[in-house]
């Protein structure tokens, strides 16, 4: 199976392979800051199942050897590498899927960093669109 993806204003496109390793929903502050949410949801797939097929994005080395990947014009976050703690694998913001069903999380990760509202944030009441 092959899923495709990309940037908010379609200059950076990607294509992914096969199945991710995991999908997991991601609270620490590094992600929050990056992304500007309280939660950013990764899929972790094998660099060699991971295809650029279009546009240059720049990378943020954001820490230690943490590199965030994200469109040069309209700044949305595509992907992430971090060899040292994860060799071989590169992680998409599973959000920026054209088709962001097709891999759901299985996992919440960095709890210890979580924002403390996050932990009821589901209790909260909800709109199909924004109230009227």
């Amino acid at each position: 199976m092959t899923e495709a993806g990309g940037c908010q204003c379609g200059a950076v496109r990607y294509e992914v392979s096969g199945q991710p390793q995991h999908v997991m929903l991601c609270h620490c502050g590094d992600c929050r800051r990056s992304s500007g949410a309280p939660v950013v949801a990764w899929a972790a797939f094998a660099e060699a199942d991971f295809r650029l097929v279009q546009g240059e994005p720049v990378a943020y080395n954001s820490s230690g050897q943490a590199w965030r990947h994200f469109c040069p014009r309209c700044g949305t976050g595509t992907h992430y590498r971090n060899p040292d703690m994860l060799p071989g694998i590169i992680d998409i913001q599973s959000a920026t899927l054209d088709n962001p069903e097709a891999f759901p999380a299985d996992a919440h990760i960095q709890l210890a960093e979580r924002i403390g509202w996050m932990a009821s944030a589901h209790d909260l009441p909800g709109f199909e669109r924004f109230p009227g």
